[in-house]
């Protein structure tokens, strides 16, 4: 059965700041069959594929201040936009978001662009659907540069988690400008514009709503398990490049979280700690790639 869903009107995205790149879109991967994913992909085909995955609230555009460093390194850059974020197709029911449908979209949206020698670049959900993919394709996966993120193997971050899940149940119609706006307050005005075009009401943030309450933190949710696993791969077989970068303001998964991540990270060497970033670490990440590929040699 065909899933209901809407889709934000291009004109919302016109003349972004700070945003060059052309949408390309991927219609009727398996499975998701009505529904449009869109997605960044700059850069030679033949080159290192970086695949940069958000999280919450947020869509491609929180990259912009990384893809110029890694696209000036003759790196490929690859970046979609989950379904219910950015400028992809938006189910309406809250009900259709969930671990599997997250993740299945993800391992099909690798398959349709066959991606190869692969450095994760993730935070948020970016790093908890992310994280997991070398569990189907571990000889895609070349590297890993990690923000502010987490497994989600069946505990809790900790009460700040807690009190961000249970504001988003309390606010069904979340002003993301707001939020990013409170994150990085160095953001101008247009800036958090673009944050907000692809929400033009409550209706389209269905995803948004459901990110919090999904995350895997009983052992018995969705996810769990396979996070489980994923942590053990990491740490015991992964032999590739790693770098992290922490956002030591992030009041849901910051400097404790981190470290526990870095933990299950398979030779992660010190992290480069920002000590004015917040979550939402991207917007500043020019001297976080700068310093990923200085220290892969890159």
């Amino acid at each position: 059965m065909p899933i209901d869903a809407l889709r934000t009107d291009d004109a919302r995205f016109q003349d972004l700041s700070g945003w060059r790149y052309p949408p390309r879109y991927l219609d009727g991967l398996p499975g998701y069959e009505g529904l449009r994913m869109h997605y960044v992909d700059e850069g030679p085909a033949g080159a290192p594929v970086f695949l940069c995955l958000h999280g919450e609230p947020t869509w491609a555009y929180l990259y912009r201040r990384m893809m110029p460093v890694f696209l000036d390194g003759g790196m490929r850059v690859v970046a979609p936009d989950f379904f219910g974020f950015g400028r992809s197709d938006k189910p309406v029911a809250d009900a259709t978001y969930t671990w599997d449908f997250h993740r299945e979209s993800l391992l099909r949206f690798v398959e349709a662009l066959d991606l190869e020698d692969v450095t994760l670049v993730v935070q948020d959900w970016g790093g908890m659907l992310g994280l997991t993919l070398p569990l189907e394709y571990p000889e895609r996966i070349s590297g890993l540069l990690a923000m502010n993120t987490a497994f989600g193997v069946g505990v809790t971050p900790g009460e700040g988690f807690a009190a961000w899940r249970d504001f988003v149940v309390r606010t069904p119609d979340l002003d993301v400008g707001r939020l990013m706006a409170r994150s990085a307050p160095h953001l101008d005005t247009a800036e958090l514009a673009a944050y907000d075009a692809p929400f033009p009401d409550h209706a389209y943030k269905a995803g948004v709503r459901r990110f919090p309450v999904i995350v895997p933190t009983d052992p018995s949710m969705d996810g769990a398990e396979t996070s489980r696993r994923a942590a053990r791969w990491w740490s015991e077989e992964f032999t590739g490049r790693s770098f992290m970068a922490i956002g030591m303001q992030d009041p849901v998964l910051g400097p404790e979280v981190m470290e526990r991540v870095r933990a299950s990270i398979r030779g992660c060497p010190e992290p480069l700690r920002l000590d004015e970033a917040g979550h939402f670490v991207q917007e500043w990440g020019e001297p976080v790639a700068r310093a990923a590929l200085e220290a892969w040699g890159l």
